[in-house]
């Protein structure tokens, strides 16, 4: 992040206009300021000022001051790669729905503002100081970039010791550093010559080094801003999990996840290999050029051939990281690599429709073909170190035989522990699905985030006494918090004092988390549900109505809202709330099937049938919708229609139980026998499979 000066723009600022569908920008100069001609919130257009930029290559950003204290990222950023590559341009971030005033992407929208999205990350030392009351900022930082004491700490004791006689500063090692960086000083990687496999001199102590570079490299929402260097990531921070549109069921790298969450699942990381292993911190290289990164550690004759990779040697397919760091494009440019380090799995598209390295090149090419030659090359067993992919996308897709995958993968400890942490969430919301022992095995896992995902658990089932506390007192803030949310709503005079005081402490820290991202909706939500648990149904109510005013868009809060005003008999109230959030934000699937219950309860028929079609179309992935709009429309005399509706679900959700008992019915009724036997099987079958586990 830079002032905007002639120094730090990159961008064409010499009167040029940019135009996408219906939005247009006008890049131009007024003396030595830098300004864009473009339509605000309002969706008129007015001059803005160019405060900063964001950013240097492939492409730049820019932020606008707007009252309140906001800096918001403009949607149209500069493509600062040569012209050659296809730079020297202007181009828009999120063409299409992004360019829309009232998509939660325009640039005046609060997805775009640098105080929550950005600064923390960008600059060092950031205190966002945002006031409730006022709705603004009055966000400060020591630097404005990332400074030394962005990953050193504090530097007052390290500038002393610098001003210090040269024995002195000698006798002092560590340099008076808050934390000292050094996991990696005396160690070596030594090669077995037999093998070319390369093992540690000596085991790691911990994780210092990539737990502080998590802290931006990573996708996260910040608890807490009174770091401490050298304190765990969970402290300050909730790590993702290997969520759906985030990664894809093997772990691969889908959504914007940066490094962290892929890095986790790496062999290379459970060996002990730290980020500046690789990476220089100082000048962000590598610290070798090309294969030669990799062959520091990793045996030239036994993997730097074509014995190994089977492509010509030099080319760029013999790139060891064309193969084990296959890139994903972000904000349309941005190429970034997946540091999860794994062996090409075409046989894994082939199952469950996950990329893989080989097709990214050989786009011509089937899966099935590539799984053949890596079978052949390297034959049938190569699976590698990450060996979760079919337990989470079973997981994803609610098969038969999920619960027992998840629950052995969850026990499986050579398993990295961001994917058993995932597959306790997904038990987690199947009810009962976890057993005590599981949970009494989780609560004192090694990882955080193992532990975090059996505080996450406790929400839907109960555990004794030693367990929550165990939870609610854990070293690590994001567990505790984890388990107050969890915990908030039970009953607590059945509990021992110490058990009350310990949630008492911990929903104290929950409430501070929600509290510190007070100008986010997704907080005032979590405090909603806080609330309901506890019986106060005003207060949540309050939250909500706080989430719409930040953000009008946020569907998840219009929604439980409603349902606050249905539960009270309020569904005039509960209309307009709906009716409000979708004109913000119309591709809301949530949204159209809320209102369309609602029309339902009002016996406004034909309303309900096209808005219950409409989140039917919009969320094929959901069978409920599918479902419960297929039942209208058997309600209203259209079973044709409706079976209909519920095949094309059936193709896409094959184990949606509800969905396949009302197409034996509907198809019975309508004198379709042979349908009715054939989605018969399937129940039975599926039935079966889930007595059997498989």
């Amino acid at each position: 992040m830079q002032t905007a000066s002639d120094a730090s723009v990159l961008g064409n600022f010499a009167r040029v206009t940019f135009r996408d569908q219906s939005f247009t920008a006008t890049f131009f100069r007024d003396h030595d300021k830098f300004m864009v001609y473009a339509a605000g919130r309002d969706g008129v257009a007015h001059d803005y000022e160019i405060k900063y930029t964001l950013g240097v290559f492939p492409l730049q950003q820019y932020l606008i001051q707007l009252p309140g204290g906001r800096l918001q990222a403009f949607g149209i950023a500069w493509d600062s790669r040569p012209r050659a590559a296809g730079g020297q341009r202007w181009f828009a971030l999120y063409p299409g729905t992004g360019l829309e005033p009232a998509s939660p992407l325009y640039w005046t929208a609060p997805d775009q503002t640098w105080n929550y999205m950005c600064a923390d990350c960008h600059s060092t030392n950031v205190r966002k100081n945002y006031y409730s009351a006022t709705r603004s900022y009055a966000t400060t930082y020591a630097e404005i970039d990332v400074g030394c004491e962005a990953c050193h700490g504090p530097g007052a004791a390290h500038v002393a010791w610098a001003k210090k006689p040269a024995a002195r500063r000698k006798a002092d090692p560590a340099k008076s550093l808050t934390i000292a960086l050094d996991e990696r000083a005396g160690v070596s990687w030594n090669i077995d010559s037999r093998t070319g496999e390369v093992k540690r001199n000596r085991a790691p102590g911990s994780h210092r080094e990539v737990q502080m570079c998590a802290r931006c490299h990573s996708r996260r929402a910040p608890i807490d801003e009174d770091y401490v260097h050298g304190q765990p990531l969970g402290d300050d921070y909730r790590a993702a999990l290997l969520d759906a549109g985030l990664y894809f069921a093997d772990g691969q790298i889908e959504g914007e996840v940066y490094e962290y969450g892929s890095f986790l699942q790496s062999r290379m990381f459970h060996a002990g290999v730290t980020c500046s292993d690789c990476h220089d911190p100082h000048s962000a290289d590598v610290r070798a050029a090309g294969n030669n990164l990799c062959t520091r550690c990793h045996s030239a004759t036994a993997y730097d051939t074509p014995r190994h990779h089977f492509h010509p040697a030099g080319s760029a397919a013999a790139q060891c990281v064309a193969c084990h760091m296959p890139t994903r494009t972000y904000m349309l440019i941005d190429q970034r690599r997946d540091h999860s380090l794994r062996v090409p799995r075409p046989d894994l598209s082939v199952t469950l429709g996950t990329p893989n390295a080989c097709n990214n090149c050989h786009t011509d090419k089937t899966p099935q073909w590539a799984a053949s030659y890596v079978t052949k090359w390297y034959g049938p067993t190569r699976v590698g170190f990450q060996r979760f992919a079919d337990a989470l996308a079973a997981g994803r897709l609610g098969a038969p035989g999920a619960g027992r995958a998840l629950t052995r993968l969850v026990s499986d400890r050579a398993q990295p522990a961001i994917a058993r942490a995932t597959a306790l969430e997904m038990l987690a919301v199947q009810d009962n699905a976890v057993g005590g022992d599981v949970l009494a095995r989780g609560a004192v896992d090694e990882s955080a985030l193992v532990r975090r995902a059996v505080a996450t658990a406790l929400a839907n089932r109960t555990a004794n006494e030693a367990i929550m506390l165990k939870l609610l007192e854990d070293p690590v803030r994001t567990v505790r918090i984890e388990a107050a949310q969890s915990l908030a709503g039970i009953p607590r005079d059945g509990l021992s004092a110490e058990l009350r005081a310990a949630l008492d402490r911990a929903c104290m820290e929950y409430l501070a988390a929600l509290r510190l991202n007070a100008d986010r909706p997704e907080a005032h939500l979590d405090l909603a549900t806080f609330f309901a648990r506890q019986g106060d149904l005003a207060q949540a109510q309050t939250e909500l109505q706080t989430a719409l005013a930040i953000d009008p868009s946020f569907g998840p809060a219009a929604v439980n809202l409603a349902d606050l005003y249905r539960q009270s008999g309020r569904d005039d109230k509960a209309e307009i709330v709906l009716r409000q959030a979708m004109e913000h934000a119309p591709a809301d699937a949530a949204l159209r099937y809320s209102l369309g219950l609602l029309e339902i309860r009002e016996k406004h028929i034909p309303q309900a049938l096209d808005l219950l079609a409409a989140a039917a179309r919009l969320e094929p992935s959901n069978p409920q919708y599918a479902y419960v709009y297929a039942i209208a429309l058997s309600d209203s005399a259209d079973a044709d229609a409706a079976i209909g509706v519920l095949e094309r679900s059936v193709k896409l959700n094959p184990y949606h139980r509800a969905s396949l008992i009302a197409l034996v019915a509907l198809c019975n009724r309508a004198g379709a026998r042979d349908k009715a036997r054939r989605y018969a099987r399937m129940l039975e079958e599926l039935t079966t499979q889930e007595s059997r586990g498989e």
